[in-house]
Parts: structure tokens; sequence; C-alpha cells
């Protein structure tokens, strides 16, 4: 039977990681363009962004890390016997690595990026300045792919406790015995 305790935490994990994606999205780095003199240069406000973003990142993936574990990640551990159940949990297994997969690159991505820009003023390019700053909705993909990712591994591990716990259909050994006539 399916722990409840490990779905709570692992929803509660989901949750922080959504949450934080989403703040980590309304917070991305802005610039603006400042004057000194004859020159002028991009000033970048608050890195908060960077730390949501990788904060998200890390809840997400002690919260697969946990389903994983617990579920010996399908392939370690005695065999699932064949059942619907067990079917169901090979596909939301790999469904759940690849919306996985993708929220771990946005959260990533963004905020190595929005780090990038924080950190480094631009110069003159081609005569203009260019203030750089993250693309907006890369958070808001990586938050998306969040609950995706939550969804599915928690049917993911559903369908393995389901399987796990099927009794076998024999239970007398299913050889064929050779004796004398």
């Amino acid at each position: 039977m399916a722990s409840t305790a490990l779905l709570v935490v692992v929803f509660v994990s989901d949750l922080i990681a959504f949450a934080l994606a989403v703040a980590a999205e309304q917070r991305r780095s802005s610039a603006k363009i400042q004057t000194l003199a004859n020159s002028s240069y991009c000033v970048y406000d608050s890195d908060i962004a960077t730390g949501l973003g990788a904060g998200s990142f890390l809840f997400l993936l002690a919260s697969q890390v946990l389903i994983m574990g617990v579920s010996r990640c399908l392939c370690c551990g005695k065999a699932l016997r064949p059942s619907g159940s067990r079917s169901w949990a090979i596909m939301l297994f790999i469904t759940c690595w690849v919306f996985f997969l993708i929220a771990e690159a946005c959260l990533l991505a963004g905020s190595v990026r929005n780090a990038y820009h924080t950190k480094y003023r631009t110069v003159f390019t081609n005569g203009k300045l260019s203030c750089e700053t993250l693309r907006k909705g890369i958070f808001g993909a990586g938050a998306a792919f969040v609950v995706f990712t939550g969804i599915f591994s928690e049917l993911y591990y559903v369908s393995y406790s389901r399987a796990n716990e099927l009794e076998t259909p024999y239970s007398r050994d299913t050889g064929v015995r050779m004796q004398n006539l």
C-alpha cells in the first residue's frame, strides 16, 4: 500500500518548489541604463530570482530522490508482478523522469542566466547599449513542469505500490514435475 505520509511529504516539497519557481519568475532581474560622465552602463537590480530558482531546483530534486529511493527507481529490488499496475508504473516512471529533467533544466538555466546578468555590466555593442536580462517565462516553464513532475511522480508511486503488493497468482510450484511411473 502506498504510504500516505510519503505522498504528503512529496506533495509539500513539490508545492514549495512550485511556489519558489513562480516567485523567481516574478522577481527576475531587470536593468536600467546608468549614465556617468561620458559613459553609460547597465545596472541590474537584486539577484533574488537566482536563489529562488536554485531553491526550487533543490526542492524538486529532493522530492524526486525521495520517490525514486522508496521505489528503488523501478529497476532495483524485486521484480513487479505482471499486471496493469506494472504497465502504468513503467509508463508513469518514464513520463515522470522526462518532466523532471525538463523542469530541472528550466530552473537551472534560469538561475544561471539570471545570475550572469546580475554580475556583469554590459558595454556598448554596435553603437548601442544592450542591457540583456533573463527571458520572461523560463522560471514559469520550470514551474509548470514542476507541477507535471509532482502529479506524475505521485501517480507513479501509487501504481508502483499497487503492482508491488499484488498476490502471486500461483501459490505452488508451477514447474513440470517428472516422476517414475
